[in-house]
């Protein structure tokens, strides 16, 4: 497969007499993709009923006839002012029960039935008028789901939803406070009209009521896109998209992909460094030009997952950002070495945003490809060079890991309602164990809980999982590689209580885990090989093989047959001796990484990626700042 190459573009920013001269310098350039249409609404529909087509029209026409594949976007992310007028009741409520005002955009509520049906329609009439165009390739539904804490809303129609939602799932009141344990402070309902949105109350809200409307939040994501989905299934074959974003987790994205044919995401490695990684301040420092090393390839990997192997990069960063607390301009190189590192990850395309920088509004100060001036950005001479070198790679083959990283949404949304720990963060424990595969120069797939077969992988890990599902639980049980649990994995139940034979609840696996600690920032545990545990430790009983102690003695990491338990969060060092251990027990080879470079191995390359602000010699080579090198295998 030879990856493509695209750009994010607004026709309706600019006048008309631009477009043609835009569109013949985007081919010139070597792109073959055009993302349009996303926030367009109050152009396509100024006011109800007024449908304004002429303009889309000859856009479309105008970058179809150059030689561009259109992506259409549902402009549903952005109502437009009269949508407000319609549906006053339409804005999502904050925790604090304030609304989400008009003003910027993603300023709906999911569970608003009449918004919902209206974004049904918009994306239907689009359907219906391009559906049939040559020149329309794709159509990504709404924009960035989840974006700015959007899923979470404490509104009336929230709250009427939610209730309808645990009618359907409960059946009777008595069933329900069973589940949640409301017996505990006298919590009992005796209706379903009766239960409000957990929010503002004296102390915690019953983690079994949170978790559950976490659910509930979930699903109106899914709900909401499947109405876009059939509406444009109507009248249209072309695939089906949404870009999600990076460290956004308040829906099940597993379960919205199942809706859709592509999975993608918007890239913005320096933005996410400061704004979201998890990284200290000297790492910071280290890579602030050049963004973490392991948080673009997590998220190439989690929606290769979530789109059963087909996805994109739909948005890349390609110069400074506006929305990071600090927005430097990326080292020269790294743009190209963000686009392969993509490619390498089996990307069908990189779509660079934006084309022109906005004179205007909020994001006037985000760099694209070009100027406001309409000069080209020195970016645009390394995408020249990654056209000419897809062209020369050839086709980059998907890769088949030894290895797979079991990733759960519903276990972000547990350990938010109850992290018995300011720093336990199932994300970034998740991204301490693929970093540590990675430090060792493996390659890894992201399978999601509801996994039916881990059969044709050596080593599994499964950190942090909230509770076994039996799809889960059936796999591990005929799986024979080598399987590591833990910390915390199996340590509740579905309905959020503690399992009758405590965790971490595994069949014939002799292990209790009899109490946990949360440790405070700087308190360590050491091991006795070396490194320390910090953040979380666990108290473990059983006759299982002990592998790992810490310093007093109290077993780290057990072993029955060929399950593993970890009963920590390891520092670097640690994970990547376990790891590493690990790796041996199942006959996985490592090479292990100088700091800041990172491989890549596919069915016919082998790439590496330095993330460095200098040379690395590694393995014979010399690999230059921000450098890429390849070999065929």
């Amino acid at each position: 497969m030879k990856a493509s190459l695209g750009i994010c573009y607004y026709p309706e920013h600019w006048p008309p007499a631009k477009w043609s001269e835009d569109a013949h310098r985007m081919v010139d350039l070597g792109l073959q993709l055009v993302r349009i249409g996303e926030f367009a609404w109050s152009r396509i529909e100024p006011s109800p009923g007024e449908l304004q087509w002429g303009w889309m029209d000859q856009a479309i026409e105008t970058l179809g006839g150059a030689g561009l594949k259109v992506v259409l976007g549902t402009p549903t992310a952005t109502p437009p002012r009269w949508m407000l007028d319609r549906y006053p009741d339409m804005l999502a409520l904050d925790i604090e029960g304030r609304p989400r005002k008009f003003g910027s955009r993603r300023h709906y509520c999911f569970s608003h039935a009449g918004y919902r049906e209206d974004s049904a329609t918009i994306a239907g009439l689009m359907a219906q008028r391009y559906g049939s165009s040559e020149y329309v390739h794709s159509w990504q539904i709404d924009n960035e789901y989840g974006c700015h804490d959007t899923v979470v809303s404490y509104s009336a129609a929230a709250r009427d939803a939610f209730q309808d939602w645990l009618a359907q799932h409960y059946s009777t009141i008595e069933s329900l406070n069973a589940a949640w344990g409301n017996v505990f402070w006298s919590m009992d309902y005796s209706d379903f009209g009766q239960i409000e949105l957990p929010n503002l109350t004296v102390t915690e809200p019953n983690p079994a009521h949170v978790m559950d409307f976490r659910r509930f939040c979930s699903d109106q994501v899914i709900r909401y896109n499947l109405a876009q989905v059939r509406a444009i299934r109507r009248h249209s074959d072309a695939s089906l998209i949404h870009n999600y974003m990076g460290r956004v987790t308040d829906f099940d994205h597993f379960r919205l992909g199942d809706d859709l044919d592509i999975a993608s995401w918007d890239s913005y490695p320096l933005g996410f460094l400061a704004d979201r990684s998890d990284a200290n301040e000297s790492r910071q420092q280290h890579f602030y030009q050049q963004g973490e090393p392991d948080f673009q390839a997590f998220h190439h990997d989690l929606y290769r997952a979530a789109g059963k192997g087909r996805w994109w990069v739909m948005e890349q960063q390609p110069g400074p950002v506006n929305w990071a607390p600090f927005n430097p301009a990326p080292l020269p190189n790294m743009v190209r070495l963000w686009t392969w590192e993509a490619i390498a990850h089996q990307a069908e395309a990189v779509c660079y945003f934006r084309w022109r920088q906005a004179p205007f509004a909020q994001e006037q100060m985000h760099a694209g490809l070009l100027r406001p001036d309409s000069i080209e950005m020195p970016v645009c001479d390394e995408v020249r060079q990654v056209v000419k070198e897809i062209e020369d790679v050839g086709s980059v083959t998907a890769a088949e890991p030894d290895i797979a990283l079991v990733f759960d949404y519903e276990s972000c949304w547990a350990w938010q309602c109850q992290p018995q720990g300011q720093s336990f963060d199932y994300f970034s424990l998740q991204l301490a164990f693929y970093r540590g595969l990675r430090r060792l120069g493996l390659s890894i797939d992201i399978v999601p809980a509801s996994v039916a077969s881990l059969d044709r992988y050596r080593l599994v890990l499964i950190p942090g999982l909230m509770y076994w599902n039996d799809s889960l639980r059936q796999a591990i049980e005929k799986f024979a590689g080598v399987l590591l649990v833990g910390p915390r994995s199996g340590s509740k139940t579905s309905q959020f209580a503690i399992p009758d034979k405590l965790p971490p609840d595994l069949h014939d696996f002799n292990c209790r885990v009899s109490y946990v600690e949360s440790l405070r920032p700087g308190v360590r545990r050491g091991l006795q090989q070396g490194g320390y545990m910090h953040s979380w430790l666990e108290c473990i009983e059983g006759d299982a093989e002990v592998l790992e102690k810490t310093s007093d003695g109290q077993a780290a990491l057990i072993a029955d047959s060929n399950l593993h338990y970890l009963a920590g969060w390891p520092d670097d060092e640690a994970m990547t001796r376990i790891l590493h251990n690990m790796c041996s027990s199942a006959g996985i080879g490592t090479t292990p990484m100088p700091p800041g470079l990172r491989q890549r191995a596919t069915g016919s390359h082998l790439f590496r990626f330095n993330y460095n602000g200098h040379a690395v010699e590694f393995d014979g080579t010399s690999i230059p700042a921000a450098g890429v090198t390849w070999k065929s295998v």
